[in-house]
């Protein structure tokens, strides 16, 4: 579990790192599909993995507003801040924390319940999906994506630095 969030995080990084080539005006124009901008999938990205870690904890998750963070600076800063507590979290992950009930009631009055494990699957799953949106929209743009390969990221445990 903990190497795909790794993975994720590498990523994340790698692609803010291509979002300093674009200007503000590139990173905030409307896309087709998604949440709408380059900038505002990354704040989306962020802000779901730590209200799901923060939902799996039982602490309050205020829902954060895009409109204050609408530079890339200040998303990887709120990427920062939230991080503290998500690796926490991820490192402290065990095997007997998998089958943990998640049970949540939705706005349309449907209630969730599943275990913790498919919700960590879940928010892994979540920023691939974003991830492959950035992809697209980087190639419609003319620009080169950055890689989604797993292969040669020095991600298992004999590997870490």
């Amino acid at each position: 579990m903990k190497r795909f969030f790794e993975y994720n995080w590498q990523v994340r990084q790698e692609w803010y790192e291509w979002c300093e080539q674009l200007s503000d005006k590139e990173l905030l124009a409307e896309r087709t599909g998604g949440v709408g901008s380059i900038l505002r999938t990354l704040f989306h990205i962020v802000d779901v993995e730590w209200s799901w870690i923060r939902d799996l904890q039982g602490k309050p998750n205020p829902e954060e507003d895009f409109d204050s963070f609408k530079s890339l600076a200040k998303v990887r800063a709120l990427d920062q801040a939230y991080h503290v507590e998500v690796k926490a979290f991820v490192d402290r992950w065990d095997e007997k924390m998998e089958e943990n009930r998640y049970v949540e009631k939705g706005e349309n009055g449907k209630v969730y319940d599943d275990t913790w494990g498919i919700v960590m699957r879940h928010i892994i799953a979540h920023e691939i999906h974003h991830i492959g949106q950035l992809s697209v929209w980087a190639r419609e743009i003319g620009k080169e994506p950055i890689s989604a390969n797993v292969i040669g990221r020095k991600l298992a445990a004999s590997q870490a630095e």
